[in-house]
């Protein structure tokens, strides 16, 4: 294939072009100012922001093992700047043995080690035209990576080029993968000849214990994901029911055992080393006969995190105040008592009076007594732990469902049994085996009313987020490939939905990037097109050189060929256009910028297919995938819903009257040229997009909103798995302002008041002057200033961390207990009512909304909607219809 240089120039050894880099600091802090990570003289392109500077340097630098000398080790037919390296043993034995191997420090040896992995793979693969069209796609990628216009799954960023660019290694855990030269499925070798690229997996799971394939058998092949940061999911529905005979006589324990036990072995396991958490999908079709329990699961288990934080609260309260009254002195007679007297509750009342109050609060009967023995031995005091519903802590690792989604699988006939009142069936598998061998209908094992389920459905969506609904018929009447099978389950955030026993590898466009100038008024559609074209060489090139984690996913794999561009940041890029997300106008530029990506990439598998022939499952399925493609592109020209094939649900197709014409003209371009190219070479990929969610890639893209979402907030904040906050300001609102014609006075009083001035200087009632008078010196302030840009609350940066506990003590007349106790306040220590900590917090942190905020006209708030209410005082958010309209 050929690629024209779009964003580079022709020495390609500059692909950085005018891109200006520097050092910076990383440092990761809990909101009291504790530290989680610190790295110093981080390299990263000046234009990022302190957010993506975090990121790629606590997640997606190489921690441990790149020598600090290499040697490029020769390929035949390979260009020298191509070939891989690996540690120079000579060079490396004259260093100290402890300074022989360092990390990753410099943004550009992670862009290098991505960009020419891939680039490497692909030419010795004969994906490119010629040694210049080689160097066009790396210099071309590294750019892109750099100006944070596009990023790889994270997987990509932990595992790819570690082999290529620095010989890292290790030994292998279990993969296969198939031989692109032989076509042979192969056992690896290694951990890293062979990268893991994919982050999307579906598995199967079969009805058995401890074979190959069953359920013993998916939690180690879960494991082998999870250690290299990619996520997977499954649909249990072969799973029989609770109740259901065994083999071996006796009855089954049911399908929840059996979750239980993958869910705390995928909490076991932090994904990629110490990354992010486990990513895990869990299905079960509505007809299974535990369907029920497995619906209201995370209700009961978040009722148990509650139940744990408020007794364990409780508990300690009182335990804490018998113990303390035992040793009480008590008036017995004119006499003073204590000792044994005081631990009498006949003769200490107010002991007594602890006792019935704790009981009645339901505190345990045996630890009252446990804490009364205790005062009798010389305790004074009792050690009892307290939990919280933070999401990682003690409490919430007590209780189950904690590690995975839940999703179940709705047929269209659910659907038409809610509408017409009609009951539901549950069906054992045994049973609904064995009449499927018989050819008859399965008798059922038990019968619900179909409202009353959804409504259990409903409730537990709206009381703990789970369980997602799967629309079966629907995603099956889109399926590129049924002649090998339906699509029974997706991924852990459902953007990919194929065939048991694939994987799919992600990248995402940020949309912010692809205007045609700073204003940010119009997409630049040809910049999209290229890029389009260029990652999905680069995902389909990763299919090539990746190893998956069984037999059956790499073959598959390898046959289907199955990826996931997508993009990031529609909702910002709608906002600096003045575009409401929740809008007629929102909805078609985000299905016109869709389909243009859509219909781009089909349209680059078809030309690789030209090169390098279609997938291998392509002809017996060729005539579903065009209908498909077609339906697609009807989408695009928004026909009659008559004309689309095979559709029981028409989708919305893009309104002509609304959209801007040249995206329209765009769409319908790239939507004619994907079918033709497709009719005529097939297809090299039996998907190509997904929308994704980018939660991580797209933060060290600065993104301000993820993949087809609005802003959650206008200020957010993000909780990392392994400690540690992320404040998040959207800094698309002072362009949207521009666009809208506001003056610049006016944006910088609007963008003040939503984000605050991070700064006590002018600050009201809590400022340097008033501070100095507690004993604040100018360092100590200065310490204040540095913490409030990332503090969500001005209370925040007033702690023993920021100020040091000597400061504390010694200047403040703070206590050890006090300074222990999470809860204290330090500002209303030092006098402040909460009045003036309110007002100080405003000006600081900012009221976090722009509504109220001053010249904002009102006509204009709802390009601001987000998916929350935004700060204490905001009331708007984007209505259920929006997101559904989306």
């Amino acid at each position: 294939m050929q690629f024209n240089r779009f964003y580079t120039q022709s020495d390609w050894k500059n692909q950085y072009g005018d891109i200006k880099f520097e050092k910076r600091k990383s440092e990761i802090k809990n909101p009291d100012g504790s530290q989680i990570f610190e790295m110093n003289d981080v390299v990263v392109p000046s234009s990022w922001s302190q957010v993506a500077t975090d990121i790629i340097a606590q997640k997606y630098f190489r921690k441990a093992g790149v020598p600090v000398k290499l040697k490029k080790v020769a390929e035949k037919g390979v260009p020298k700047w191509l070939q891989r390296s690996e540690k120079d043993t000579k060079e490396l034995a004259k260093i100290d043995e402890d300074k022989r191997y360092t990390h990753e420090i410099d943004s550009r040896q992670v862009f290098h080690r991505l960009a020419g992995c891939w680039t490497y793979w692909g030419w010795k693969h004969d994906y490119f035209a010629s040694e210049e069209d080689a160097k066009t796609f790396y210099s071309e990628l590294c750019y892109m990576l750099a100006n944070q216009m596009a990023a790889p799954n994270s997987p990509q960023w932990f595992n790819t080029g570690l082999h290529w660019a620095y010989g890292i290694n290790g030994p292998a855990q279990g993969h296969y993968y198939v031989d692109a030269n032989t076509g042979k499925l192969t056992k690896s070798k290694d951990a890293y000849t062979h990268p893991q690229p994919h982050a999307c997996f579906i598995q199967s799971v079969d009805d058995d214990l401890v074979n190959e394939g069953g359920i013993m058998d998916l939690w180690v092949r879960e494991a082998r994901l999870f250690k290299y940061g990619s996520g997977t999911g499954s649909n249990f529905s072969a799973l029989r029911g609770s109740g259901e005979s065994l083999s071996g006589g006796g009855r089954s324990s049911g399908l929840m055992s059996f979750l239980k036990i993958g869910d705390r072995a995928a909490g076991a396991i932090k994904s990629g080393g110490t990354t992010r958490r486990a990513a895990k999908m869990v299905t079960l079709d509505l007809d299974h006969p535990d369907i029920e329990e497995y619906i209201n699961w995370k209700v009961r288990e978040e009722q148990k995190v509650a139940a744990i934080v408020a007794g364990s609260k409780i508990s300690q309260k009182h335990l804490k105040k018998i113990i303390s009254l035992c040793h009480q002195e008590v008036e017995v007679e004119g006499k003073m008592y204590n000792g044994a007297v005081s631990r009498d509750p006949l003769k200490n009342k107010e002991l007594a009076k602890a006792i019935k109050q704790a009981k009645r609060e339901m505190v345990p009967l045996n630890y009252i007594e446990r804490v009364i023995q205790l005062a009798a031995q010389g305790f004074t005091d009792i050690e009892f732990d307290t939990y919280d519903t933070d999401w990682n802590s003690e409490a919430y690792m007590t209780v189950s469902g904690q590690n995975s989604n839940n999703s179940v699988r709705i047929p269209n006939s659910f659907m038409q049994a809610v509408i017409d009142d009609k009951e539901w069936n549950l069906y054992g598998r045994i049973e609904k085996r064995k009449a499927k061998v018989e050819g008859r209908d399965p008798k059922p094992m038990q019968t619900l009313s179909a409202r009353d389920l959804y409504d259990q459905i409903s409730y537990a969506a709206w009381s703990c987020a789970d369980p997602g609904t799967q629309y079966h018929d629907t995603i099956n009447e889109w399926h590129t490939c049924p002649e090998d099978g339906e699509i029974k389950a997706s991924n852990p955030c459902s953007e990919y939905m194929f065939l048991d026993n694939t994987a799919c590898n992600l990248a995402s466009l940020n949309l912010m990037k692809f205007f045609t100038d700073e204003t940010g008024r119009e997409f630049d559609v040809e910049s999209i097109r290229h890029a389009t074209r260029l990652w999905t060489t680069v995902l389909e090139i990763a299919v090539l050189m990746a190893q998956f984690p069984s037999k059956e996913i790499a073959q598959l794999s390898y046959i289907f060929r199955t990826l996931g561009l997508g993009y990031a940041n529609l909702g910002a890029a709608l906002m600096v256009q003045g575009v409401p997300y929740d809008s007629k106008e929102g909805v078609a530029i985000a299905g016109a910028i869709t389909s243009i990506m859509h219909m781009k990439s089909y349209a680059t598998s078809a030309e690789l297919a030209k090169e390098l022939g279609a997938f291998e499952g392509y002809e017996r399925n060729k005539e579903h995938m065009l209908r498909v493609l077609r339906n697609h592109r009807r989408a695009a020209y928004n026909t009659d819903p008559k004309e689309y094939e095979e559709l029981t649900i028409t989708p919305k197709g893009i309104d002509q009257k609304i959209c801007p014409a040249y995206l329209l003209q765009a769409a319908r371009d790239d939507s004619d040229n994907a079918v033709m190219m497709g009719e005529k070479h097939g297809y090299r990929n039996a998907q190509v997009t997904v929308i994704a969610p980018t939660g991580t890639i797209g933060l060290v893209m600065d993104c301000d909103t993820t993949g087809i979402e609005p802003d959650f907030a206008l200020v957010k904040f993000k909780k990392l798995a392994g400690g540690g906050y992320f404040k998040i300001i959207n800094q698309s609102v002072p362009l949207a302002l521009k666009n809208l014609g506001y003056k610049p006075n006016e944006i910088k009083e609007i963008i003040n008041y939503a984000k605050g001035s991070g700064s006590l200087k002018g600050c009201p009632h809590i400022n340097p002057e008033t501070l100095k008078k507690h004993g604040f010196t100018d360092k100590k302030l200065d310490a204040i200033n540095e913490a409030l840009p990332g503090s969500f609350d001005i209370k925040f940066a007033f702690n023993q961390w920021t100020l040091g506990e000597e400061f504390c003590k010694d200047v403040l007349g703070i206590t050890e207990e006090q300074l222990s106790d999470f809860n204290f306040d330090m500002l209303r220590f030092l006098g402040f009512t909460r009045e003036q900590i309110q007002l100080a917090n405003d000006y600081v942190c900012g009221t976090m909304t722009v509504e109220g905020a001053p010249y904002l006209k009102d006509e204009h708030l709802a390009v601001f909607d987000c998916a929350n209410k935004c700060g204490r005082t905001g009331t708007r958010y984007i209505s259920a219809l929006g997101h559904i309209n989306m």
